[in-house]
């Protein structure tokens, strides 16, 4: 009998261990505002690493939006038997109870990591996600922005990491974090990373000036038709999220738009810009945007040359035209207000107006070379109209 009693306890003591090494499944807070990070169980922390928990996919965009070199670690996870449904323009319908992450993290440099501000000045293409999660040892995590889908809408809620790295609480007024970029030749720039307000998620999150309402920005077909290394191996990401059944309604793979990866040099020079302008301003500069007064429309699917910028004046710029003519001159690309503003980090000028604070010297070396590669004159009275060497980019 002691025997069994001491077997028993044994028992008990593993179950009660096992439970304790149970992962609690994702919960969504229908209302209220949670003050950690952790309540709502998308992520983890468990043997040095960040993990996802159960159901929370992870993906990844094509070309990604600038954010002062922070690399993004996006997922997707929605209630069980639930799906969003493709669209082939916009951001996909997702239903209540979804929950979009995107934790802003930048790699360590070789030196200096353990002054706790320098960080690696690297391209989010160099991704350092490994079985989809994050070493902390080699990353420095500075937030984790949600995206909930509410009965009355989209919410956004912002949550900074502390110096220890092992939690997020929400802060709801934003934050400010002072980091020094470093390079791989050892240069540093310090600068101050924004973490933004409730409010502020709207400049960028609104993206009909009509109904004025947050909506998702990144996860639309376009961005999201490539490959990702899940943990179980390599898939298209929306073959993916179809086969997890988060996704119904795809198209054949021959019917699916795609934009460009902005850095890869055997991509031609107009997709990669395209696809560059489209992630990173056309949200706001579209037919439906917040600047949609401005005429310049930068989205994938405006094909329209002038609102395009091309031989386009500004409408109301005042400084930010710094006396250019054009939004867009062809060939010239000193001469071009969005090569002007994409190159400043004056508040009264730079574009993007939010979302960073240092200039991304590669995006506007892009932007650069695309302008100056057009053809065309803006001399009206010659008859002479802008043209594309390549034409618009298929989406």
């Amino acid at each position: 009998m002691q025997k069994l009693m001491v077997r028993m306890g044994v028992l008990a003591g593993l179950l009660l261990a096992l439970a304790g090494c149970s992962k609690p499944p994702v919960q969504f807070f229908a209302d209220g505002q949670p003050p950690t990070l952790d309540e709502w169980h998308v992520l983890r922390i468990d043997g040095g690493k960040l993990r996802l928990n159960e159901g929370v996919v992870p993906y990844d965009l094509n070309t990604p939006l600038f954010s002062d070199y922070a690399h993004k670690l996006r997922t997707v996870w929605m209630p069980k038997g639930q799906a969003a449904g493709y669209q082939p323009e916009h951001a996909f319908d997702f239903p209540v109870g979804t929950i979009l992450s995107k934790t802003f993290y930048y790699p360590l440099p070789a030196t200096g990591a353990a002054d706790g501000k320098s960080v690696a000045r690297t391209p989010p293409s160099q991704s350092v996600l490994q079985d989809e999660s994050l070493d902390l040892s080699k990353v420095r995590l500075i937030e984790t922005r949600l995206l909930v889908h509410r009965k009355e809408g989209w919410v956004a809620l912002p949550y900074v990491w502390n110096r220890e790295q092992t939690a997020a609480t929400l802060q709801r007024t934003g934050a400010t974090v002072e980091l020094e970029l470093v390079d791989d030749a050892g240069a540093r720039e310090a600068f101050s990373y924004q973490v933004p307000d409730q409010n502020q998620c709207g400049g960028c999150h609104i993206t009909d000036n009509r109904s004025r309402k947050l909506l998702p920005i990144g996860p639309k077909a376009r961005h999201l038709n490539r490959d990702f290394d899940y943990a179980d191996g390599r898939e298209n990401q929306l073959a993916h999220l179809a086969r997890v059944g988060y996704l119904s309604g795809v198209p054949a793979a021959a019917q699916l738009p795609h934009l460009a990866d902005a850095t890869n040099p055997q991509a031609p020079l107009e997709a990669r810009a395209r696809a560059y302008l489209d992630v990173n301003c056309g949200h706001c500069h579209s037919r439906t945007g917040p600047a949609i007064t401005s005429g310049l429309w930068l989205d994938a699917p405006t094909n329209d040359l002038l609102k395009l910028g091309h031989c386009k004046q500004p409408i109301a710029a005042g400084k930010g035209t710094g006396n250019r003519l054009y939004d867009v001159l062809p060939g010239d690309a000193d001469a071009s207000i969005i090569a002007y503003r994409m190159d400043s980090d004056d508040a009264a000028v730079m574009m993007p107006e939010v979302g960073r604070a240092v200039v991304h010297k590669e995006g506007v070396a892009l932007i650069r070379e695309w302008i100056n590669a057009l053809e065309g004159s803006c001399d009206t009275t010659a008859g002479a109209v802008p043209v594309n060497k390549t034409g618009p980019p298929a989406i």
